[in-house]
């Protein structure tokens, strides 16, 4: 008789630890895969691929109308550089990727602004999205020749930006914290 409250107390832990998991469970990723950068005309400039895997609520929240906003912060920084030091470029684009249902498209633009591009499909907005072409940085004499810089990328999606009913929701669930890590790469010619 005495093992019932012991089995009892056992599953309740363990249906607590399931449940826990679940609302902890890691959200899909935002990953930089390549950055590459070139000097045109004394201007260095760059290209970015970005992989956006919303988590399934985001997905979902876009599918019903819900604008998502995403946040590019882009830094050049020397290579040794302390992280305490300014960087020689600091910059953060906003994008924003939206569905109109009717028209059954998705939007994607660069913001401020509502002008952009549509799709028909919600993974070629998704691919648009995530891909940055001719972005320019800085000069080429801003540079000391003896010096070598990097490009450092992240992105993450903007919780700040949802509709305010939805925002306590973002801030309670993993599944809305969407961010890529930090991501260097060598400024090149």
């Amino acid at each position: 008789m005495r093992r019932w409250p012991l089995r009892m107390g056992a599953a309740a832990l363990l249906a607590m630890l399931l449940v826990m998991a679940a609302v902890a469970a890691p959200a899909r990723d935002f990953k930089v895969e390549q950055v590459t950068t070139r000097l045109d005309d004394g201007i260095y400039v760059m290209d970015a691929n970005i992989r956006y895997r919303f988590s399934d609520r985001a997905l979902d929240a876009l599918d019903n109308g819900v604008p998502l906003t995403v946040e590019v912060h882009i830094q050049v920084r020397p290579v040794a550089d302390w992280i305490w030091q300014e960087s020689l470029v600091d910059q953060r684009l906003r994008y924003r990727i939206r569905y109109k249902p009717l028209s059954e498209r998705y939007l994607v633009s660069q913001l401020p602004g509502e002008q952009g591009r549509t799709y028909v499909s919600r993974d070629a907005a998704l691919t648009a999205l995530g891909e940055i072409r001719g972005l320019a940085l800085l000069s080429r004499d801003r540079l000391e020749d003896d010096q070598a810089y990097e490009v450092q990328v992240r992105v993450s999606l903007d919780i700040e930006e949802l509709p305010l009913p939805l925002r306590p929701i973002a801030y309670l669930y993993p599944s809305w914290k969407q961010a890529s890590k930090w991501s260097k790469w060598p400024l090149t010619p």
